[in-house]
Order: C-alpha cells, then sequence, then structure tokens
C-alpha cells in the first residue's frame, strides 16, 4: 500500500470521507470548526454539502486527502486558525500571535484502519500548511494515556499520534472530549527538524 496525500480539491472525494449517506441529511461535513458558530447552526442538509463544494475550489483547499491509489481512504482539516472558530474559542487558547494554521480532524475510512493512514494524513496536513506558508501548526488531540477512544470522538488525533509527528504540548486546555482532556500541541518547523 502507497499512501499519496493532496489538497481535497475533489468534492466527489471530500463527501466520500466527511458527507452524509443520505444527500438531505445535516451532518458535520467538518464545518464545525471551519465556518462561523452561527453560521455553522443555520445550514441545514445539502446547504453544508454546497459550501463544502465551494471551499474545495478556493485556494488553499479545505484541508487534505490521503489515497491508496485512486480510493480516497482518509481526510484532514488544515487552515489558518484565524479563519477559523478557533480563533474565538476560549477554551482553546492562544500561545502567541503567530499565524499558526490548525489540524482538527483526521479521519480514516472503514476498513482501512489500523494501517498508519492517520501518520500520513497529519504528516501531509503539516505539509499542506508549511507550503502555505504557516509559521507553525497546532493540533488539539485528547491526552488519553493509551487508553481507547471512542471511534466517534477520534477524529481530534491522540497525543502520540502528534507527537509521533514532531508536535510538542504548548498548553493545557480547558476542553475535553470523550473523558479526556484536550492539548494544544505545536509543531515549529525549526524545533522538529526536517519535515
Amino acid at each position: 500500500m502507497v499512501i499519496e496525500i493532496r489538497p481535497a480539491t475533489v468534492f466527489e472525494d471530500i463527501s466520500t470521507m466527511v458527507g452524509p449517506k443520505r444527500p438531505d441529511a445535516t451532518v458535520c461535513w467538518c464545518l464545525s470548526y471551519r465556518i462561523p458558530s452561527t453560521l455553522n447552526l443555520a445550514l441545514r442538509g445539502p446547504e453544508r454539502g454546497a459550501l463544502v463544494r465551494e471551499l474545495a475550489a478556493q485556494d488553499p483547499a479545505p484541508g487534505v486527502l490521503a489515497y491508496d491509489g485512486d480510493d480516497v481512504v482518509g481526510w484532514a482539516a488544515v487552515h489558518p486558525r484565524a479563519a477559523t472558530s478557533f480563533a474565538r474559542n476560549r477554551r482553546i487558547p492562544r500561545v502567541d500571535d503567530s499565524d499558526v494554521w490548525s489540524i482538527w480532524c483526521i479521519r480514516v475510512r472503514p476498513g482501512h484502519r489500523g494501517q498508519g493512514i492517520s501518520h500520513h494524513l497529519l504528516s501531509g496536513a503539516v505539509q499542506f500548511a508549511l507550503d502555505h506558508g504557516a509559521p507553525a501548526i497546532e493540533g488539539y488531540p485528547v491526552d488519553n494515556q493509551g487508553r481507547k477512544v471512542d471511534l466517534t470522538m477520534a477524529y481530534v488525533g491522540t497525543r502520540a499520534l502528534f507527537e509521533r509527528a514532531g508536535f510538542t504540548e504548548s498548553a493545557v486546555t480547558s476542553s475535553v472530549i470523550n473523558g479526556f482532556p484536550r492539548l494544544l500541541m505545536r509543531y515549529e518547523p525549526d524545533q522538529a527538524g526536517e519535515h
């Protein structure tokens, strides 16, 4: 298996990873942190997919996708923090005034989990952000101390996943997911070595 990470510009592939089974269903579409909360609550059903289609046509793309050959097998959301709801999030503090990018969702398609794809996604999301001028990249994973995280909440990643990608803890947050505290972890290119 050779995993290739590409910018998320193909709407149908994004839909495979984060869209609903029924086109009229209201699901996250990985928009809950990407857009203001008032807009997130207002968008219903197909309107959400329509917005994602617009985002996929913009530069930068709304994230990256993992491919095994022609099959899309994973998704990671990455964008400048200032243009996400993390810019105003009281539970996840700002460490400094740097124009950091945020990675907030890593998803691997069922049937492809346990093959290291999340590591490829995180590495690819970091490279995507660096290629777009990010001075640093943040993630907000759970500190699960090796305990199992419910799959529906595992999208934020784990401390171990981010540590293996060269991220270090920058702050403890007051955010909790699935009973686990979330950390603010940061990747600084000059401190992490080559990427």
